[in-house]
């Protein structure tokens, strides 16, 4: 069935392929961005040109408008959230935000992974007098600024709300964060992988699969938080060594001793593992992949950028 759909954000990696998807099931779907960034997708949807962080424009962008879905790739913090409640409340009938498994920082799971009952996130306090939309905070404050977000969401209640808590997603050359990127290009600069927690494995999720859950999440009628990885997570140490076995080439490892914040080391480098339980989607019908089915060939992909 057709559906009018919204996609704030979705001009760049996984959110573009997302709208791709959505365009190809037939859906009128609409992207909201600041227009600074070009999309492949000419004539075939419709776009708004709004700055998400807001207020007055937000609403005044989408007043009269009434949505099936949305989906929020832009939210990033209670302040955010606040925008979407007062200019989405009672117009969608859906709203699906994208999350993060970063959002269980520092929670030690009840079980050997982490399910979306074990951060307690109506219970997370919000701070709104919080700089949130200061551009040289965004790196320091983007985990509180989920989480929160989040709560704000939840907390307020008048969305029918779905937080989507994607692991750490990985792409081609496209990638932006550059993390799969510095353990290729330090392994074709053969140089030697800091790290100091071999064992401390975390999960993935390939870009193709995270446009493809979310579409999936977009089309259900369940809410509440869901995660979403691919089987097969890895240490930085481990994800090393698969960079080297898909390049063919040889290894080198630099144990650290002394205590370093997570992703000091390197970008995945962390003093705990963290794996999703994913049993929630797969209760409700979703099938994740094995990393092995799409890893090695999004590596290969990195290292042709390289060359």
């Amino acid at each position: 069935m057709q559906k009018e759909v919204l996609v704030i954000g979705g001009t760049r990696y996984f959110g573009k392929l997302l709208v791709q998807r959505l365009v190809r099931a037939g859906h009128c779907v609409t992207i909201a961005t600041r227009g600074y960034a070009p999309d492949p997708f000419g004539a075939r949807i419709d776009r708004i040109r709004v700055d998400r962080r807001v207020d007055a424009a937000m609403r005044s962008a989408f007043a009269g408008k009434r949505y099936d879905v949305v989906f929020d790739q832009m939210c990033y913090s209670p302040l955010d959230a606040a925008i979407a409640v007062r200019t989405f409340a009672g117009k969608v009938g859906r709203y699906v935000m994208t999350s993060t498994i970063d959002v269980y920082r520092g929670i030690r799971p009840r079980a050997a992974s982490l399910c979306e009952d074990d951060l307690p996130v109506l219970a997370q306090a919000i701070d709104t007098g919080y700089p949130w939309h200061d551009p040289t905070l965004a790196v320091e404050s983007y985990v509180a600024g989920k989480v929160q977000a989040e709560a704000y969401l939840y907390r307020d209640g008048s969305l029918p709300l779905v937080t989507a808590r994607l692991a750490h997603v990985l792409g081609g050359p496209e990638e932006f964060t550059g993390r799969l990127a510095y353990y290729v290009d330090l392994l074709r600069a053969g140089a030697a992988l800091p790290y100091a927690h071999a064992g401390a494995a975390v999960s993935f999720l390939g870009t193709q699969e995270a446009a493809a859950f979310l579409d999936w999440v977009g089309a259900q009628e369940f809410t509440g938080a869901v995660n979403a990885a691919s089987g097969g997570p890895l240490s930085a140490h481990g994800l090393y060594r698969r960079v080297a076995k898909a390049l063919d080439a040889p290894a080198r490892y630099r144990r650290v001793n002394e205590p370093t914040a997570p992703g000091v080391l390197s970008p995945f480098d962390f003093a705990e593992p963290m794996v999703l339980d994913t049993s929630r989607a797969l209760d409700l019908g979703y099938r994740f992949s094995h990393s092995d089915a799409w890893l090695d060939d999004v590596i290969r992909t990195h290292d042709l950028a390289f060359v």
